[in-house]
């Protein structure tokens, strides 16, 4: 598998390609998709990269694996592809962007219009075997994504962070909350959106920061 990613990550990132650990990753991520049904498609791996240029990231989301169901990883975390029954992640999140900002509840759970407008939809572990969750993790996967964090970090200033759940959490490591803003809360699953994910506002809250940096805000 050759690197896809777009080009203006592609210069940023271009030392990560060429270490040991991630040819060891290429290699294993070319046998599973050889011989194993792995989401998403080859295409949408480096989606959330192609829809959100380096310069024009404002916002951060992270999540963990891309879904393993049938038709529904579109490379962007959260995210399913167009007519696809939403995962109840997903749903919670459109309930608390409907409580928060009073935006209807949409048709689709594709979030490539988020992309597009500056918010990167990074999971953590790109690749997933089909209904096997995490089966892809600890293969290299996360050393790419954290250097991915860490580079807009270095590299970038008031982002905003939006870590949902202890495991985006964990990355604050990776995270200068000098330079950029950082909201948690927890995950929006239904077993913790019930803690504190409901009531959260992160999308207003993120929106009013964007708008003090003299940045167009998301339309969520």
């Amino acid at each position: 598998m050759q690197v896809k990613i777009a080009d203006s990550w592609k210069n940023i990132l271009n030392d990560e390609f060429d270490k040991t650990y991630y040819k060891d990753l290429m290699d294993f991520v070319n046998l599973e998709y050889k011989n194993t049904t792995c989401y998403p498609q080859e295409k949408d791996i480096f989606a959330a990269f192609d829809f959100c240029a380096f310069n024009d990231v404002k916002v951060v989301v992270l999540g963990q694996d891309p879904y393993h169901g049938e038709g529904q990883a579109n490379g962007l975390c959260f995210s399913v592809k167009d007519s696809i029954k939403q995962p109840p992640s997903l749903v919670n999140i459109f309930k608390e962007i409907k409580t928060d900002i009073g935006k209807d509840y949409p048709n689709s759970g594709n979030l490539e219009r988020w992309a597009k407008q500056g918010v990167l939809l990074l999971n953590a572990t790109l690749t997933v075997r089909a209904n096997e969750a995490g089966s892809h993790q600890k293969k290299g996967w996360e050393t790419f994504t954290d250097t991915v964090i860490k580079t807009i970090s270095d590299q970038k200033k008031g982002v905003v962070f939006l870590l949902w759940g202890k495991f985006a959490q964990s990355k604050s490591v990776f995270i200068n909350t000098n330079k950029h803003i950082v909201f948690t809360a927890p995950h929006p699953s239904p077993l913790g959106a019930w803690r504190g994910w409901f009531g959260s506002k992160h999308f207003s809250k993120t929106n009013e920061v964007l708008k003090k940096q003299g940045k167009t805000p998301i339309d969520w």
